[in-house]
């Protein structure tokens, strides 16, 4: 039973990696973990389809981020945002990188439409990324570093969200924490993720790459229409009213989904997007980000069969009986754990509550402190969201950079990503676990 999660991990991560789509991938590791903890076929896919509503809330928030962020792109703000990117920084890669990873990071907390804002600031820019020969892999790191750093190390927006389910797993499995102090314990491992962006800007994706025609799949012969020329106006100022609003009802009632919709609506009450374009704005954040939604979905189908056929307990049971009482082994192992079940979930939010009912009873007995046990189970939960095919953290900046059919969503965003933060994330987890 202990070889469960490892071996259906293994059968998902193996198919992803020879270009198998991510959803086929995800579901033969449903089953092959459902067929090896003794259930049948017809058993496997029930228990993955009943689990599926666990990300149900996840994937309707997504929708309407994205039609949050359709309506907001109908304003014309968006190619504000594009044409000073394309006046400023053309010619200037290592600026461009970095200042995607700042845009990408305003997404997690300012500006909260997470991913929803890819697929509409990325396209565009594509032809410059060509013809400043940048490599894409770069921009998928500095993306993935936006959507990840922010709510890792700060307790807002997305972040209060992630800290705050921190704080009641630990809580409801007997040990008690403050959210300013969960924030604390995670600077150590966030800023392991820094290192990993300017190692990858600097170093490993400064030099010149061609992108490939039909690397990802896509259509070879995709155009990107002309950026306008917009000047800032009413509209733009309530559209900014809009966005703040939302942010603030999300971070007042903690719910991605209502704070989605009071920017949705008040694009509408305020009359920036016409009431009749209502349909348009809905089938296009439906278009947008719906196979993101059911990837999720599907993942955290995946995940019920882990929790129900007990293969995570049997993997931490096995990996507990033998660490004793040494500390920098025990952390080392639960991490190793940690990056095994959450890359098969992908979803750092939905897999904290799990790990945190498997990683506290072996922290106490082990003499961790509090903030020592948050580092480890934020970085557990953290290491879900990069590298991992299932990962809205990747799954995003793909949508984007394969909108033309150059980038490959394995070996261009997930792989880069797990080598640049999987790494050192565990590291630095590991050395915050440590010294907390």
């Amino acid at each position: 039973m202990e070889w469960v999660v490892v071996v259906s991990v293994l059968v998902m991560t193996i198919l992803s990696l020879l270009r198998v789509n991510v959803i086929v991938a995800i579901l033969a590791a449903a089953i092959t973990a459902g067929l090896m903890s003794g259930l049948n076929l017809v058993e496997s896919i029930e228990m993955l389809v009943s689990g599926m509503g666990g990300q149900a809330s996840t994937a309707l928030s997504y929708i309407l981020l994205g039609a949050f962020a359709v309506a907001i792109s109908y304003t014309g703000i968006t190619i504000i945002l594009v044409n000073y990117l394309v006046r400023v920084l053309t010619g200037k890669k290592t600026m461009m990188l970095l200042a995607l990873a700042g845009v990408a990071s305003l997404s997690q907390n300012l500006v909260p439409v997470h991913i929803a804002f890819i697929p509409i600031l990325i396209p565009p820019l594509l032809k410059l990324f060509d013809e400043m020969k940048i490599d894409r892999r770069g921009v998928a790191t500095a993306l993935t570093f936006g959507l990840k750093a922010p709510y890792v190390m700060i307790p807002a927006g997305f972040g209060l969200i992630f800290h705050n389910i921190m704080v009641e797993a630990m809580k409801k499995n007997g040990m008690d924490i403050s959210i300013s102090e969960t924030a604390l314990s995670m600077l150590i491992p966030g800023s392991g993720m820094v290192v990993g962006l300017l190692i990858a800007i600097f170093i490993t994706y400064r030099k010149d790459r061609e992108s490939v025609p039909g690397a990802g799949g896509g259509e070879a012969n995709f155009t990107i229409p002309p950026v306008e020329k917009v000047t800032f106006n009413k509209k733009h100022l309530l559209t900014l009213v809009a966005i703040l609003a939302a942010l603030a009802v999300q971070l007042r009632t903690e719910n991605l989904i209502i704070g989605a919709l009071t920017g949705l609506v008040l694009m509408f009450l305020f009359l920036v997007v016409p009431f009749k374009n209502g349909d348009k704005v809905m089938a296009d954040g439906i278009s947008m980000m719906g196979t993101i939604a059911f990837v999720m979905l599907v993942a955290s189908g995946y995940g019920t069969i882990l929790d129900k056929t007990g293969a995570v307990d049997a993997l931490i049971e096995v990996s507990s009986g033998f660490l004793g009482d040494n500390k920098p082994l025990i952390a080392f192992i639960l991490l190793l754990v940690g990056l095994v079940v959450t890359m098969g979930i992908g979803s750092s939010f939905g897999t904290i509550p799990i790990i945190a009912a498997l990683f506290v009873p072996i922290c106490i007995a082990a003499g961790f402190s509090p903030m020592a046990t948050a580092a480890l189970i934020g970085t557990a939960g953290a290491l879900g969201d990069a590298g991992s095919p299932a990962s809205d953290s990747t799954l995003g900046p793909t949508s984007g950079l394969n909108a033309d059919g150059k980038h490959h969503h394995i070996w261009d965003t997930c792989v880069p990503t797990f080598i640049h933060f999987n790494i050192p994330l565990f590291i630095f987890g590991w050395i915050g676990s440590l010294v907390l």
